[in-house]
């Protein structure tokens, strides 16, 4: 049986730049995992979604998320805000 390697894809936003979000790392393996333990390491919310990785891992870095994907980040987006507001009342 073959071993499934992690995979990971972070995604930023900034909104003074950027009408849409980009992403900004995408990586298999150790690289998979270096991406998640800096994320946390900053206490970025992560979200595993596989079907949602495999979509975005297609993109290069730097890459504007396309049309066809913007309501699946949406979905990414409110998940980071429900996390935050969370966080914050904590």
């Amino acid at each position: 049986m073959r071993e499934t390697r992690k995979k990971a894809v972070a995604l930023s936003y900034d909104k003074e730049k950027d009408s849409v979000p980009r992403v900004s790392a995408t990586g298999k393996g150790l690289i998979a995992e270096s991406i998640i333990e800096k994320a946390k390491e900053n206490h970025v919310p992560i979200m595993e979604d596989s079907s949602m990785i495999e979509l975005l891992s297609e993109l290069d870095i730097n890459e504007k998320v396309p049309e066809e994907l913007y309501q699946a980040v949406a979905e990414v987006f409110a998940f980071i805000y429900r996390t935050d507001q969370k966080m914050n009342n904590d």
